[in-house]
């Protein structure tokens, strides 16, 4: 199916905060193509609550900053990565309010406004950026209205990327390098090839890999797994964020209730009413989300309950329905007035720790290649995020991929990308394959690659994943490509590294817990796990 290369200087896949402002970034310099497989404003980013961890008071430091996000990232945190975001953080913060992003802000005793700073887990200090509890909703406002008004950025809506074109994958000669996409248009049905001398990943996370998850979903590992076809290493696949506390309720898809509330004082429960969090870390309620889970996940095995529950009644109603007026809405659209009742919680699949290994200017190993944002491993996180530190470091590494583009561009390529073959592929008249073993995986990675793990159900979890790889191999080949193939397809690959990852790590180690090797070994400590396709 023969179709004209689309070219552009720069192509970004992914509509989020890392993919936004690396777009805005370079716009004045070339033609920018935004490539995004549902709307524009779909992104795990539209969905944070929390906010964006910042130094911006005078009673907190960066070093307070860096020490806190060095404890929970379990002895794996690249401490010199930490402590340069962390000192950049401020001035890419300040980009983004220009940009019209609005924080929310509170009345000072001498009447003045001030950031109004939130507290989360394993933070020390009051260092959350917000807009209530909607703060990913309007950074995309923010975002998309700059993007709007950029006559050199065009937004492919409903475009979703197949692979990643590579000099290695045409043969060429020399240094692997990344010239272009294979994007599926899913309002034409055609397979079409863009060019670039750059492509960036910001394709989010893989959530959906599991069978709870608070992502959208559109979190189904894209970027990563395409990464890893196209000869990219990944690292640190073992560690999967499982946020501590989803709404539970049977018509609830996915909502989280953001940590923010235990920051502003609830408190878990157990169905009994009794507190559970006090004989497990100093920080209660407050510790670190892979505790908390863990706890959790614990308590709702000794009791046999399906959930646990946070309690923040405690607070006037008026503060509460003020501080989180999306969260006080939407249980309340359910039936549930958090003003007066606790609310039903379980742990989710949250984040992705790892992914795409990259330099420090968001460079992957493949040449014109860069990956930014929770698609890609930096050295932040470590084995354990510390909440609102995702959209910090998705800024801050958009603005050093951005620069690094621009001072170091690439020349393109002397040859013609080929068009997608489908070759001997016809329409799918089966789709109940497709979505059997979506179903299948999702509970094989939940059942056996949780929050609590053996190595006898980790074995037994890969089995599985080969043999639904080799159903999904034989329907890609056999069938015309559809988005929820392609999908398919990449959750599988993802769900192959973490569990891959996970049997590499014989010790116990922030978000990886396994009750073979439950202490943590310190010939692991700064170990990252390593994966690359030979």
């Amino acid at each position: 199916m023969g179709n004209l290369p689309k070219n552009f200087d720069f192509i970004v896949l992914g509509s989020g905060i890392a993919g936004l402002t690396f777009a805005l970034k370079v716009a004045h310099a070339g033609k920018v193509a935004i490539i995004t497989k549902k709307s524009r404003t779909e992104s795990n980013t539209n969905y944070a609550q929390g906010g964006i961890a910042a130094v911006t008071s005078k009673n907190d430091s960066f070093e307070s900053h860096v020490q806190d996000t060095v404890i929970a990232g379990s002895g794996l945190c690249k401490e010199e990565i930490v402590r340069s975001i962390v000192e950049e953080g401020p001035d890419r913060v300040e980009e983004l309010i220009n940009l019209g992003m609005k924080f929310s802000q509170r009345e000072t005793e001498n009447g003045d406004c001030e950031l109004d700073l939130g507290k989360e887990g394993g933070h020390s200090n009051r260092r959350i950026l917000h807009a209530k509890d909607v703060t990913g909703r309007e950074i995309e406002r923010a975002l998309l209205n700059s993007i709007a008004s950029n006559e050199n950025i065009c937004v492919f809506e409903n475009h979703f990327a197949i692979d990643l074109i590579t000099t290695q994958k045409l043969g060429l000669p020399n240094i692997n390098r990344c010239v272009g996409v294979y994007v599926l248009n899913n309002e034409t049905n055609l397979v079409e090839t863009y060019s670039a001398k750059t492509v960036v990943l910001a394709t989010g996370g893989c959530g959906k890999v599991y069978l709870y998850t608070s992502n959208p979903d559109i979190a189904t590992g894209d970027g990563t797994a395409m990464s890893y076809r196209a000869g990219a290493t990944i690292s640190n696949m073992e560690f999967i964020q499982f946020h501590p506390t989803c709404l539970y309720h049977p018509k609830a898809k996915s909502f989280l209730i953001s940590e923010a509330v235990r920051g502003e004082g609830a408190e878990l429960l157990n169905l009994s009413g009794q507190r559970f969090m006090e004989k497990i870390h100093p920080l209660k309620s407050l510790a670190p989300r892979d505790i908390v889970a863990r706890a959790i996940d614990s308590e709702m095995k000794r009791t046999g309950d399906d959930h646990v529950l946070l309690d923040i009644t405690n607070k006037p109603a008026r503060y509460i329905i003020d501080r989180f007026p999306n969260i006080y809405q939407t249980c309340l659209n359910f039936g549930l007035d958090i003003t007066k009742e606790p609310i039903p919680v379980v742990p989710a699949a949250h984040y992705q720790c790892g992914g795409v290994q990259v330099s420090p200017n968001g460079e992957t190993c493949i040449n014109g290649l860069y990956a930014i944002g929770e698609v890609s491993c930096t050295g932040l996180h470590g084995a354990n995020r510390l909440a609102s530190n995702s959209l910090l470091e998705a800024l801050v590494y958009a603005h050093r991929a951005a620069n690094h583009s621009l001072n170091n561009p690439t020349l393109a390529i002397d040859a013609d990308l080929p068009d997608w073959h489908s070759g001997d592929a016809i329409d799918a008249d089966e789709m109940v394959v497709v979505s059997h073993n979506w179903d299948e995986l999702r509970r094989t990675m939940w059942d056996y690659v949780g929050i609590v793990r053996t190595t006898k159900r980790l074995k037994r979890a890969l089995t599985r994943v080969k043999n639904l790889q080799e159903e999904i191999s034989d329907y890609y080949w056999d069938f015309t490509v559809t988005s929820d193939l392609l999908e398919l397809r990449n959750l599988a690959t993802v769900a192959e590294l973490i569990v891959k990852s996970a049997l590499q790590r014989e010790e116990s180690r922030g978000l990886h817990y396994t009750l073979d090797h439950p202490k943590t070994a310190e010939n692991y400590a700064e170990k990252d796990t390593l994966i690359r396709l030979q």
